[in-house]
């Protein structure tokens, strides 16, 4: 017998998610209840075919088989069939009641105790597949795996039954957290540069985030990226493309006072080129910059380009050759904010991040004392002035799109921006990015941390929107901070403005729009992070908002305490 040489040809899509759909079956049951079974296997496989999509515009498989788990020798089969597609999330549908240890205990022996599962099933009496849930879920969580259960609503007579439409919501949120938690497994990000300015909160911690997320962090010197600059290892007819694209929205908004600072624009732009080519060779799904000190801020090395540019471009869905991916990327090689902003983005199906600095808070009467100084007339009813809002601004990784609403045009959105010199020590440099966001964006704000004393990541977020301030307000406040970068004015729905501004766990937050809670926290149950609201006006389960809390969380003390008892602590 010989061993056997494996293809060079390589199925792409075996280091994304693939969703299994199956269902299990009482081999006592009548045939019409067993076609039943068959067709609503094939109606939820269709149902979510499509519906998954990931942040390069292409969607997650979906199979399914038409085989019902009856016993042990279909459980063996249907996971066969699985293993061979590549499948590494499960979706169980059932729709009559049936042995358990039989089925689809027997089925997940085949995969990784990690592997998600979710019992989507109609609340029927029927056939009671309502029961068989509770007891598989019961059974499961015993054993101390996680699973999620989703009782929805389907008819409870008819050979094609049709789940509700809440029923498939419910299931595609927790398919696109499942996906991003198994799609992003053997992905890597590349950071430039060692730690972030001394940061302890933008640490790479390289062990942890692999043990976690199954994520490498690639880590290369910003010399590599000077030298390329030097030798000019770059596409230069590329880059006058890139420059003419940004003039052909208005030269007159790319601030150029002398001819040395267009040279020092087509070095930024170069330098978007070479990372870019530098991430697509080593298949990086996102990255971080350094910069600061030693890039161009330490007069005593050779002054180089801001990547102010070059960071919003790879966090916008477009560039000078169209449409995108988004790729999330850090400025000061903030790591724990790239995690962030990379999984938010998988989350919400390729939505653009929006990275900031956790700025100033303007508490309400803050924004009052402001109003009445600069003699601005309000209503008193405004969101900004009943509550107060954070100025989030930072002079890079700011999306272009987050200049104008979701769904703008690209020139609707540039339009609305400009490119002014930076300033401070960055004068020299080159040029920053400005805009001020639209107001009524909504979305999720958070920001990964991590403990020592526990060794977890946790999250700490809240659903927030964005605001637009009075014209002459916004501009005050710019001028304050910094004028030549974007900023966005941040309301959190339910944290206090002191609550928020006493609990931020770094200097920079992150926010994603179309993002929902129950994503989020069943993104977290998949990858073991610790969600932390600690906010008194949040109530503990939000209806149609928060995903039902896992029974194993339930049997184990509560959500923290079973965490961190599944970490080992």
């Amino acid at each position: 017998m010989n061993a056997k040489l494996l293809s060079k040809e390589i199925n792409q899509s075996t280091s994304q998610a693939v969703i299994g759909v199956f269902a299990p079956c009482d081999p006592r049951i009548d045939n019409s209840s067993r076609e039943r079974c068959k067709n609503l296997v094939v109606h939820v496989a269709e149902s979510l075919a499509g519906t998954i999509k990931l942040p390069d515009n292409s969607f997650v498989d979906v199979v399914y088989s038409d085989i019902l788990v009856d016993l042990e020798p279909q459980a063996d089969l249907v996971a066969k069939q699985f293993l061979q597609a590549g499948v590494n999330v499960l979706v169980c549908v059932p729709d009559t009641w049936s042995f358990p240890q039989l089925t689809t205990i027997s089925l997940l022996s085949h995969f990784p105790k990690d592997i998600p599962i979710n019992f989507t099933t109609g609340n029927s009496a029927t056939r009671p597949g309502v029961v068989y849930t509770h007891a598989t879920n019961g059974a499961i969580a015993q054993y101390g795996k996680l699973s999620h259960i989703n009782i929805g609503s389907w008819p409870d007579k008819g050979e094609s039954p049709r789940m509700s439409e809440d029923t498939l919501s419910s299931l595609i949120d927790w398919c696109y957290a499942a996906s991003t938690f198994q799609g992003l497994k053997g992905k890597r990000v590349v950071v430039f540069g060692h730690d972030s300015m001394g940061m302890e909160t933008a640490l790479p911690h390289v062990m942890e985030t692999r043990n976690r997320f199954g994520l490498e962090i690639t880590r290369l010197d910003m010399k590599l990226l000077a030298d390329m600059l030097q030798k000019k290892s770059y596409d230069i007819e590329e880059v006058q493309k890139l420059k003419s694209w940004l003039f052909s929205y208005g030269k007159d908004k790319i601030e150029l006072p002398e001819e040395k600072d267009e040279e020092l624009l087509e070095k930024s732009l170069a330098l978007y080129l070479i990372v870019r080519d530098l991430l697509d060779d080593l298949d990086a799904v996102g990255g971080g910059f350094m910069s600061q000190l030693e890039w161009g801020s330490d007069d005593r090395g050779i002054q180089l380009p801001v990547a102010d540019i070059m960071e919003s471009l790879f966090n916008s869905t477009f560039d000078h050759n169209g449409e995108k991916e988004v790729i999330p990327f850090a400025t000061e090689a903030d790591v724990q904010g790239l995690l962030t902003q990379l999984f938010m983005t998988w989350l919400s199906g390729g939505n653009p991040p929006l990275f900031m600095d956790f700025r100033k808070v303007y508490e309400k009467e803050d924004s009052k004392q402001l109003a009445q100084e600069h003699e601005i007339k309000t209503a008193g009813n405004e969101k900004w002035m009943q509550k107060g809002f954070v100025d989030g601004v930072n002079s890079g990784s700011a999306s272009f799109n987050w200049a104008a609403k979701p769904g703008a045009s690209e020139k609707e959105i540039m339009s609305k921006i400009n490119f002014p010199k930076a300033v401070d020590y960055f004068y020299y440099l080159g040029n920053s990015v400005h805009f001020k966001s639209p107001g009524e964006i909504k979305g999720i704000a958070a920001r990964l941390s991590y403990s020592s004393l526990n060794g977890m990541f946790s999250m700490i977020w809240d659903e927030a929107e964005t605001v637009e301030l009075p014209s002459k307000l916004a501009q005050i406040i710019c001028d304050g901070a910094n004028p030549t970068w974007p900023h966005t004015f941040v309301i959190p729905r339910y944290a206090s403005m002191i609550e928020y501004k006493q609990y931020a766990p770094a200097n920079h937050f992150h926010m994603t729009w179309g993002l929902k809670p129950s994503r989020l926290q069943y993104w977290m149950d998949f990858t073991n992070v610790l969600s932390i609201t600690p906010w008194q006006n949040r109530p503990q389960f939000i209806e149609n908002q928060d995903r039902p809390l896992p029974l194993v969380y339930l049997l184990n003390g509560g959500e923290e305490r079973t965490k961190m008892k599944l970490a080992g602590k």
